[in-house]
């Protein structure tokens, strides 16, 4: 790893092309999941910290805004190049101070990655529309044009790909970036904005404040702040998004969610029960995308619970580092607390534990690992199933007919992911015109879609009307121009107070 990034004693903000310090004396820690140690302190920004960074991305504008759109694609692949050449470092970063496994971490990477190689289209993704003769002698046309500071406020658990999400769009645009990355991953930020310099990107158009809610609260009023993107849970998404449009800020919020995944009793068991063991325990079950319910309709659910938990039995847990585990640890001491504790209370609302994490766990030293667990017979209205996990907690809901099982997920107050796993095309396509969510999987247990689609869901899961990335990006960081043209022969002028008309 670099020294100067992320084995620093204290871990500092990215400010107009350089590491800026600052004494605010106020600080948090960052620890190792794995071994439960603290490596690093990072410095929480200050009001006046916040001011600058988007001082210094005001003052970057102009001047990028004017950059040609060939000379921004050119950048933006000089930064993808660079970003593949030290995937791991960036690798390393993620599974250090995040905990994911090594092959976890590849993946995130990759699936950045992706954003800015649809961002280094923009020359084409910027086209407007050019209408001829819309009256005489008169033509119209459409520009988008970029709308100044924009911020993003990012999650612990993806301290790389979620960051490509937004400035990639933002900065191909023409505006100019603050990142307020989680206080838990900071270093990872750091990277991306140095790489970012080498690639040409000039000095003030990507900053990184480190901090809390100081940060955030003051990026949110900030009156040179044009735009918020936020992703993190419902509750705080909420607040995000009507705090930032009371401000009269354009905002996207992504918030929480709580996917589920329809088995119908024609499905492969084997295939579902890959595909449920995958999507649930992967990252310990710490992605806005995991399936957390499994909905399962008649005879499969006996069969489905037996598989899965014989491939519970095989998951390695251990230190994201070691090249031989699939499953890591969670963030905090804290958040792995929180979680075992639904182990507990779903057994004492009449669900049985056919997988006990806890009896799982054990690791070397004092990391922060929970094993994964099997949660069976959960019903709605229980903690088990209401509430965001955020873990490696699967829970089984038994139903008799597809009906039932439909309008469970439709009564889910989130609308982020699902999935059907069914051998019949019929029931598949019946089952994407009926339920209310946002991104669908068909035999496909994680949805998420490629970078030249959008990210987002429906219902509590998204506050605001635009998706994250791919063209709905695009016009996130971008406001709409049309122009109305006409260059007449100066002696037909007169004054004609009438209202338009085509003539």
């Amino acid at each position: 790893m670099s020294q100067s990034i992320t084995q620093a004693l204290l871990i500092n903000h990215w400010i107009s092309g350089t590491i800026v310090e600052t004494g605010s004396g106020r600080t948090g820690p960052v620890w190792n999941p794995a071994t439960g140690q603290q490596i690093a302190e990072v410095n929480f920004a200050t009001v006046e910290d916040v001011d600058l960074a988007v001082a210094a991305a005001k003052a970057a504008y102009p001047g990028w805004r004017a950059t040609p759109l060939s000379r921004r694609s050119e950048i933006l692949f000089k930064l993808r190049n660079l970003i593949e050449t030290n995937r791991e470092r960036l690798v390393e970063i993620i599974s250090t101070e995040n905990g994911k496994t090594i092959a976890d971490a590849r993946g995130e990477v990759a699936r950045g990655l992706e954003n800015i190689e649809f961002a280094c289209g923009i020359p084409a993704l910027l086209k407007g529309g050019y209408s001829e003769q819309v009256s005489t002698g008169v033509d119209v046309y459409q520009l988008r044009q970029p709308l100044g500071v924009v911020v993003g406020i990012t999650p612990f658990n993806f301290p790389a790909m979620v960051p490509m999400w937004m400035f990639a769009n933002a900065i191909a645009c023409g505006n100019t970036f603050v990142l307020k990355p989680s206080e838990k991953v900071p270093s990872a930020s750091l990277l991306l904005a140095e790489l970012a310099r080498q690639a040409g990107l000039p000095a003030g158009v990507f900053n990184v404040v480190q901090g809390d809610k100081v940060a955030v609260d003051c990026l949110l009023a900030h009156p040179d702040v044009r735009a918020v993107s936020f992703v993190g849970s419902t509750p705080i998404a909420k607040v995000i998004y009507e705090t930032a449009t009371r401000n009269g800020k354009r905002v996207q919020a992504l918030g929480g969610a709580k996917n589920h995944m329809l088995v119908l009793p024609d499905a492969d068991v084997d295939a579902a029960a890959d595909a449920a063991v995958s999507a649930a325990y992967g990252a310990a079950g710490q992605r806005c995308m995991a399936i957390s319910v499994i909905v399962a309709v008649g005879s499969v659910a006996d069969p489905l619970v037996d598989a899965i938990r014989q491939r519970i039995a095989k998951i390695k847990v251990g230190p994201g580092l070691d090249k031989r585990s699939e499953m890591g640890p969670l963030i905090t001491r804290q958040q792995r607390d929180r979680v075992a504790s639904f182990l507990e209370s779903a057994t004492a609302e009449g669900a049985t534990l056919a997988v006990d994490g806890r009896k799982n766990a054990a690791t070397p030293g004092d990391g922060f690992f929970l094993g994964a667990s099997l949660v069976d017979n959960v019903t709605p209205g229980t903690r088990c199933y209401d509430e965001e996990i955020f873990g490696p907690v699967l829970s089984i809901v038994r139903t008799q007919a597809y009906a039932d099982a439909l309008a469970i997920i439709n009564d889910n107050p989130y609308g982020n992911g699902t999935a059907i796993f069914t051998q019949n095309g019929g029931a598949a396509r019946q089952f994407q015109f009926d339920v209310e969510v946002g991104m669908v999987g068909i035999n496909v247990p994680i949805p998420v879609p490629v970078s030249y689609y959008s990210f987002g869901g429906w219902k509590s899961s998204l506050f605001g009307d635009l998706h994250m990335y791919g063209p709905e990006g695009v016009q996130f960081y971008t406001r709409s121009k049309v122009v109305t043209s006409r260059w007449p022969d100066p002696g037909t002028s007169k004054v004609d107070l009438g209202f338009p008309q085509v003539r």
